[in-house]
């Protein structure tokens, strides 16, 4: 049980860490050309992109991290991770 939680829990801090990195990287390398950015949207995007598609369209920004921060965040509360 404690391994699992163990891999609960870093799990969820990789995931967390990797959707910052993307935020922070579309500032400076919008297409994601750096080896580093191929691996971080690839990595994120397959969990971004079905929250995109029941937002609303704002333009130029992208609210889908935030909300992918907010379910993180929600699943880290109920399963009692800090």
């Amino acid at each position: 049980m404690a391994v699992i939680v163990f891999l609960a829990r870093y799990g969820l801090l990789l995931l967390w860490i990797l959707i910052l990195a993307r935020v922070l990287l579309s500032w400076i390398d919008p297409r994601y050309t750096t080896a580093a950015g191929h691996v971080i949207y690839q990595a994120t995007e397959p969990m971004l992109a079905p929250i995109r598609r029941f937002m609303p369209r704002t333009g130029m920004i992208d609210f889908s991290p935030m909300v992918l921060f907010i379910l993180v965040a929600v699943v880290m509360r109920l399963f009692g991770l800090p």
